[in-house]
């Protein structure tokens, strides 16, 4: 929309609204007046032609719209935002599924997970190495078919003796198309608390030892 200045200043607005007129920022009393003023003050030989009277409605109208579209989408956000808290706080002592090279070996509890095979492959085997680099224990699963494959370790090492709870990291490898290839690895973990976190952050599920992951990062929920 033109905007005359001149005419801003007959109508007695102040500086601040003068800098939202120059910064194309009007609001919808302003541009009322405005417009008001602009009718009755234009020559009346020349009036203002329908079709700019239009656009500068449509104008106005528009600008009017993409506020009310961003109040609706921050509205919808923290609303989104208030049912992924609650979802995630529904987690609390339960078993998620995600990315991860490392699971927990519990007092009681079996590492586990699964690996997600695109196409069939053979000699698939996973290494449980401990925290000094050391293979504890070899997962022999032999031939398998594309798609999930579950894997479960219950402490007991390669050399008989039962390992110590803790972390440990998952090495799996298998052959696919003649050739040994590493594969990707989901491992499982509990959850021990939600942390809502800051704006950029997102929802974190702190998982113990473990680590922190997002919330969206959750591939399956036992």
């Amino acid at each position: 929309m033109a905007i005359n200045f001149n005419t801003i200043q007959e109508l007695g607005l102040s500086s601040s609204v003068t800098d939202e007129a120059k910064s194309k920022s009007l609001g919808q009393d302003e541009f009322l007046r405005l417009m008001t003023t602009q009718m009755t003050h234009q020559d009346p030989t020349k009036p203002m032609e329908n079709g700019d009277f239009l656009a500068q409605m449509a104008q106005f109208g528009t600008v009017e719209g993409i506020n009310e579209l961003k109040d609706s989408f921050a509205s919808f956000a923290s609303s989104m935002t208030a049912n992924q808290a609650l979802d995630a706080a529904s987690l609390l002592g339960r078993s998620v599924e995600f990315s991860g090279d490392a699971a927990m070996l519990g007092v009681s509890q079996p590492l586990s997970g699964s690996i997600e095979l695109d196409s069939a492959a053979s000699d698939v085997s996973i290494n449980i190495v401990a925290p000094n680099g050391e293979v504890v224990k070899t997962l022999n699963l032999g031939a398998q078919a594309s798609g999930n494959v579950k894997f479960e370790w219950d402490g007991l090492m390669d050399d008989g003796n039962y390992a110590t709870p803790g972390l440990y990291e998952i090495d799996a490898q298998g052959l696919l198309g003649g050739e040994n290839t590493s594969l990707a690895t989901f491992v499982n973990a509990t959850v021990q608390s939600v942390d809502l976190g800051r704006a950029q952050k997102g929802i974190q599920l702190n998982l113990g030892p473990a680590g922190n992951i997002d919330f969206n990062k959750v591939k399956q929920i036992s």
